[in-house]
């Protein structure tokens, strides 16, 4: 395994990559498809455990993983996570030769408010607030596919207020901006969700806010709601200090469709 790390966005915070050893049976098998990790913390910080955990998983699935340490606390207004989110996936484009990387499947999965980023950058990869500020050329920052994981949507009556606190950095618009169920456009990525109906701190309210808009803009996503489960369940396991075999099953079904999605077999 190859180990890099870039500095992207205005902050220059990192983006760390775990890439596949090279293998002498084929060219082809070299190029895998890849995913950027977007930890989940309020925008306040990033959680260890929706991190290295949700990398090994992928790494076992022959994807190359990338995990993004993207802004938080006060370094999160002026749409810093977002263009941060966005510089990644460019950068990863531009390095896909010499980093084995398929520039046509680069999906990104995001917990809670690490869900409302890699959200924002499936619905606002070609919004003029990113346009603006990079140069973004044939989309070349649109996510392929999104798995939000318990995500951070709205700024309305379900909101998680600290998370979109920060990210707005108490700016009006931008608070406006970031309630994504009103920011889906047709060209949106394609979406695996999932979420627990008696998540206390962000309400399963925003996810199905989010599907309606996915329905209503006719952009391809799968929905999966789970009876019960605490917020921050991450990979469900005793690894992870919150194992929950029934919400367990979001790992076999977002790999499943990620999968098959991108034509990806082991």
């Amino acid at each position: 395994m190859r180990i890099i790390q870039i500095a992207v966005g205005p902050n220059q915070v990192p983006l760390t990559g775990y890439l596949q050893d090279i293998t002498n049976d084929g060219g082809i098998r070299n190029i895998r498809p890849s995913v950027v990790i977007c930890p989940g913390g309020a925008y306040r910080f990033r959680s260890e455990r929706e991190r290295d955990p949700v990398a090994l998983h992928f790494l076992n699935m022959s994807y190359n993983v990338f995990i993004l340490d993207y802004s938080v606390q006060e370094e999160a207004k002026d749409l810093n996570p977002l263009l941060e989110a966005s510089d990644a996936l460019i950068k990863i484009r531009e390095h896909a030769l010499s980093w084995m990387c398929d520039p046509t499947r680069i999906a990104i999965v995001g917990f809670s408010a690490g869900g409302h980023l890699a959200a924002s950058l499936a619905v606002l990869h070609n919004h003029e607030v990113l346009s603006c500020r990079q140069e973004i050329r044939d989309e070349n920052n649109r996510p392929d596919a999104a798995i939000l994981c318990y995500p951070v949507i709205t700024s309305g009556e379900y909101a998680h207020q600290e998370s979109i606190g920060w990210v707005s950095g108490g700016d009006a618009k931008l608070k406006d901006l970031m309630s994504l169920e009103h920011q889906v456009n047709p060209k949106a990525s394609p979406m695996f969700i999932w979420h627990t109906v008696t998540d206390a701190t962000v309400p399963v309210e925003n996810s199905m806010l989010l599907a309606l808009s996915l329905r209503r803009e006719q952009v391809p996503f799968e929905l999966h709601l789970f009876e019960s489960g605490s917020h921050g369940l991450s990979m469900c396991t005793e690894e992870v200090g919150t194992p929950h075999p029934l919400c367990r099953q979001w790992v076999g079904l977002a790999s499943t469709w990620l999968n098959s999605r991108f034509h990806h077999t082991l």
